[in-house]
């Protein structure tokens, strides 16, 4: 697995890329300091198979970055390692297609859990945006430079539209999942119907029906839901690949 790594401080940067090599010897992180030179590795090498990025980069907005490569390469993975919890931040991130959000003051486990999860089609978002428990504290833990100051405020856990105890629950026809796992990997209409040779006004239908079933109003509505669903039973994470298959 081929990872780029794109944060403007050293220490981090240094940090994260021998917490994230400790996967596997089959991993090999690229890290580089700047927006600029994130562009430059994503043109000279096709093979990257997951990206993560800080929001706050020295020579362009973090956000702007993750428009951007989500545009230009809507196949590669991308997660947000980023000093902030503000709830408005995380939810911007998934909005804009971020398969995970990990804060920089998770411990290691909570790292690799997060790329786990995305590594095998998910999405993670932070337990305690999801109202659910938090990991005990102590185990193998990031720098201290990494952690969260603290005068910043936790994030507030959201509501959540519905309560969801599995997939099957949802009633979902085998297109409708092969939607919903394309929605939740934040491909817009016009690639969901381009993936599945369907037209962009039934992707449409199927969208809506998939929101209904969630109980949601919009796709970061789903994504939530499902991360939910997902992180608080992680035996329902296979759903997001065999409904592809």
């Amino acid at each position: 697995m081929k990872v780029l790594l794109v944060d403007d401080h050293p220490l981090i940067l240094s940090a994260l890329q021998a917490v994230i090599q400790g996967l596997g010897d089959d991993v090999t992180v690229f890290g580089v300091a700047s927006a600029d030179a994130a562009r430059a590795a994503l043109r000279d090498d096709a093979g990257f198979d997951l990206a993560l990025m800080d929001l706050a980069l020295g020579d362009d907005d973090g956000f702007a970055l993750l428009a951007e490569v989500r545009a230009a390469y809507p196949a590669l993975p991308v997660v947000v390692v980023s000093a902030t919890e503000r709830q408005v931040d995380v939810i911007r991130a998934i909005d804009m297609g971020a398969m995970g959000f990990v804060p920089k003051r998770a411990s290691n486990r909570d790292l690799f859990e997060a790329l786990r999860m995305v590594m095998s089609g998910g999405v993670y978002i932070p337990p305690m945006m999801l109202g659910l428990p938090a990991p005990p504290p102590g185990g193998d833990t990031v720098p201290a430079v990494m952690r969260r100051a603290p005068d910043d405020q936790p994030l507030p856990a959201p509501e959540p539209a519905q309560k969801l105890r599995s997939f099957e629950s949802l009633g979902l026809t085998p297109r409708q999942a092969e939607v919903l796992a394309l929605l939740l990997k934040g491909m817009p209409n016009k690639l969901i119907a381009r993936e599945l040779s369907l037209s962009v006004e039934t992707v449409k239908d199927h969208v809506a029906a998939v929101l209904r079933a969630l109980g949601v109003s919009s796709r970061t509505q789903a994504v939530l839901a499902v991360s939910q669903m997902t992180q608080a039973n992680p035996g329902l994470a296979a759903w997001r690949n065999t409904s592809q298959r």
